[in-house]
C-alpha cells in the first residue's frame, strides 16, 4: 500500500505560492505573446540618415519578431513631435522611436518647454549605429589644413564664418565644441536641413562645416569638398589619410553622432530585452557591419543597460554645451 503523505499547508504558505505563480505566468505569457500586431517605428524625416537606418533596421528585425515593423515618418521640431508621440503610447512594445543625440541629448535642453522628458517617458532599448562626422572646407578654399583654419580663425577673430544644417543640430553642437576647446570665433550660418547647407559648401557660401560622414562621402570623393579632419578618436578607415580633430590640433576632442531605439517607459523588460538581442544580432551581422562601414559608421551596440548610462552621459553633457553656448529656442 503506498504511503500518503500529508498536503497540510498554512494560509501564508498558500498566499506565498499563488503571487509566486502569477509573477511566473505573467511576465514569460507578456513576453511570448508580443508582439501580438505591427510594430511602428517612429523616425525622422523621409530620406534622412535615421529614416535610412530605420528601414533598414525594420526589414530585418521584422522577420525576426515575427510581425512586420513598419516605419513612420515625422521630422517635426527636430524630433520632439515624433518622440512625445511615443512617449504617450501605451508601454507595450508595438510602438518604438528612433532616437537619437537631438531627441534624446540636445532637444530636452534646447527648447525652452520640452514636449517630453527624456529620462523619465522612455525606456532605452538598443544602441544601433554611431558615426562619426568631419570638418569639411570647400575644394577652392585656401585652406588645407585644421591648424590653417584655427591660424586663421586667431588671427581675425569672428572674420570667418561656418554652416550647419541646422540651429541647434548635432553638427552645430560638434562646431561650438570645437570653437570652445579650440578657443576660436566663427560667425555660425544655420541652413533649413542638409541639403542646403550641401549646396552652399558647394558654392563657397561658407568658409567651414562640421557635417556626418553620409552625405559628405560622395563629395570629398568627387574632390569637390576637403576633409581637413574627422571628429572621434580614431580615424575613418574610408579615409585613412584624414586625422582626427585631437590628432589635428584640438586635443581631446571627441565628438560622434548616434542612433538608437527606445520605447515607452514601462514597457515589459522581457520585450526590451527580446528587442535589444534582435537588434544586435542584426547591427553585428556581416550585412550590417557593411551597411554600417559604407558610411563610415560601426554599430556600436550595447545593451539596455549600458544604453541607458550612455543616454544619461549625453544628456548630462549636451546641456552643459548648450548653456556655455546660451542657445535656446521656442
Amino acid at each position: 500500500m503506498a504511503k500518503e503523505y500529508p498536503m497540510k499547508l498554512h494560509r501564508r504558505q498558500i498566499l506565498s505560492f499563488v503571487v509566486a505563480g502569477c509573477a511566473v505566468n505573467a511576465w514569460p505569457a507578456g513576453a511570448a505573446d508580443w508582439p501580438s500586431r505591427p510594430i511602428r517605428l517612429i523616425a525622422g524625416g523621409a530620406g534622412s540618415v535615421t529614416d535610412i537606418r530605420a528601414r533598414w533596421l525594420a526589414d530585418r528585425v521584422g522577420p525576426l519578431l515575427g510581425q512586420p515593423m513598419v516605419v513612420e515618418n515625422n521630422a517635426a521640431a527636430g524630433g520632439s513631435v515624433a518622440a512625445e508621440q511615443v512617449a504617450r503610447a501605451a508601454p507595450d512594445g508595438h510602438t518604438l522611436l528612433l532616437t537619437h543625440q537631438g531627441i534624446a541629448a540636445i532637444n530636452p535642453h534646447l527648447f525652452a518647454k520640452p514636449r517630453y522628458d527624456a529620462l523619465a517617458d522612455f525606456v532605452a532599448v538598443a544602441r544601433f549605429g554611431i558615426g562619426q562626422l568631419a570638418l569639411v572646407v570647400p575644394a577652392v578654399s585656401p585652406i588645407t589644413s585644421v591648424a590653417d583654419l584655427l591660424a586663421r580663425a586667431r588671427a581675425k577673430p569672428g572674420s570667418m564664418n561656418y554652416g550647419s544644417n541646422g540651429n541647434g543640430t548635432p553638427p552645430h553642437l560638434a562646431a561650438e565644441e570645437l570653437k570652445r576647446m579650440a578657443s576660436i570665433e566663427a560667425v555660425h550660418v544655420p541652413y533649413k536641413g542638409g541639403g542646403a547647407l550641401l549646396t552652399a559648401l558647394l558654392g563657397s557660401q561658407v568658409d567651414w562645416a562640421i557635417e556626418g560622414l553620409t552625405p559628405l562621402l560622395p563629395h570629398v570623393k568627387s574632390g569637390a569638398l576637403r576633409a581637413l579632419a574627422v571628429s572621434g578618436a580614431r580615424r575613418v578607415p574610408a579615409w585613412p589619410e584624414v586625422p582626427t580633430l585631437a590628432e589635428a590640433g584640438v586635443p581631446g576632442y571627441e565628438y560622434i553622432g548616434w542612433t538608437g531605439i527606445a520605447a515607452p517607459a514601462a514597457t515589459p523588460q522581457p520585450v526590451v530585452e527580446r528587442l535589444n538581442r534582435e537588434i544586435n544580432k542584426v547591427a553585428t551581422s556581416d550585412e550590417g557591419r557593411r551597411f554600417f562601414a559604407q558610411a563610415g559608421a560601426d554599430a556600436g551596440e550595447l545593451s539596455p543597460t549600458e544604453f541607458t548610462a550612455f543616454i544619461r552621459a549625453e544628456h548630462a553633457r549636451f546641456g552643459q554645451l548648450i548653456r556655455a553656448a546660451g542657445l535656446k529656442t521656442e
